[in-house]
């Protein structure tokens, strides 16, 4: 699954630093296991109130056992013990932590909300076959993982060793959550943020990709003590804003297809990734009002005229042109 050849660098893109590594870590959290947007808050209190809980109860968690089961990368058998919205509580001797419903073999990240209950109450009192993926002492973290069992013992080890920033990997899309798509490479999973799919505009992560499907990207950094990887999609692809103002000046009148109506104006491709903005204002006559949804419509084709191009912001003002 991994190919460890490193790829050119691509020009114009720096290494990630670690404020933006920290806020995709701190996002993911905020949403983890996947769940929608408006109940993540809530989840999330949940999730904690509940862990904290199943950590909690019978002595706590022996330590010393969990972070082996890590670091050797081991595979337990644990018995579900209840559930919520996210996932489900497992335990077992002097181990307790919380598995994420993504991280479940047979259940769809993409269940809806009105069948979860039901689907993850019928784990309750069952065994399955599990590894750690996150062990946190001080946090009173343990999460656990089934799919990441499938994989043979040490295999996450391996991945987290063998991976560097530059490299080219290929995984299956295991999940896709309002700010990614995670893809499991094997043995560890790694995330694409939304900010990492294309050059141009996302409308949401579904849009670039389908679970199960096996996708190819760009490793940006491996963080090997907390076994997070982060990945890059549009990073496999030229930089399209690299020459656009070599391309492109204002005045100049091109071919667009409209990407996505809103309601402050539309989003027109002028290539592939490169996206700009054709603002209502720019949309009729000088003083008219007019309504975006009425002018125009996705996958229109269409005249603009480039107002303002900023490459290294990655901004681009178009104009409708009505002289057709």
């Amino acid at each position: 699954m991994v190919n460890n050849q490193p790829l050119k660098h691509v020009r114009g893109m720096e290494p990630l630093d670690e404020d933006w590594w920290s806020a995709l870590l701190a996002e993911e959290e905020r949403y983890a296991g996947g769940r929608n947007t408006q109940r993540a808050s809530e989840d999330a209190g949940e999730y904690h109130e509940n862990h904290t809980a199943v950590v909690t109860r019978s002595g706590g968690v022996d330590w010393s056992q969990v972070e082996q089961l890590f670091e050797r990368d081991e595979t337990i058998s644990l018995t579900v013990t209840g559930y919520n919205r996210g996932g489900l509580l497992v335990e077992g001797q002097g181990v307790h932590g919380f598995l994420p419903i993504s991280h479940l073999v047979q259940v769809s990240s993409e269940v809806l909300e009105e069948d979860r209950e039901e689907i993850l109450a019928e784990y309750v009192g069952r065994s399955l076959y599990l590894k750690v993926i996150e062990c946190e002492p001080s946090r009173g973290r343990v999460v656990f993982s089934e799919r990441a069992a499938l994989a043979s013992a040490g295999r996450r080890i391996e991945l987290l060793s063998e991976l560097k920033p530059g490299d080219c990997t290929r995984g299956v899309v295991t999940n896709i959550t309002d700010f990614g798509i995670f893809v499991d490479l094997g043995g560890v999973e790694g995330l694409v943020h939304v900010s990492e799919i294309s050059w141009g505009r996302v409308r949401h992560p579904c849009d670039a990709a389908k679970l199960g499907q096996e996708v190819t990207a760009y490793v940006i950094q491996v963080d090997r003590e907390r076994g997070r990887i982060a990945l890059s999609l549009k990073r496999l692809c030229n930089n399209p804003w690299e020459f656009a103002e070599e391309r492109y000046q204002p005045g100049q009148v091109v071919d667009a297809v409209v990407t996505s109506v809103v309601p402050y104006g539309a989003f027109a491709r002028l290539e592939e990734g490169l996206d700009g903005l054709i603002h209502v204002t720019e949309m009729g006559q000088a003083g008219a009002q007019v309504n975006p949804v009425d002018m125009l419509s996705e996958g229109q084709a269409v005249r603009v005229r480039v107002l303002h191009i900023d490459a290294a912001r990655q901004r681009l003002g178009l104009s409708l042109n009505l002289d057709r």
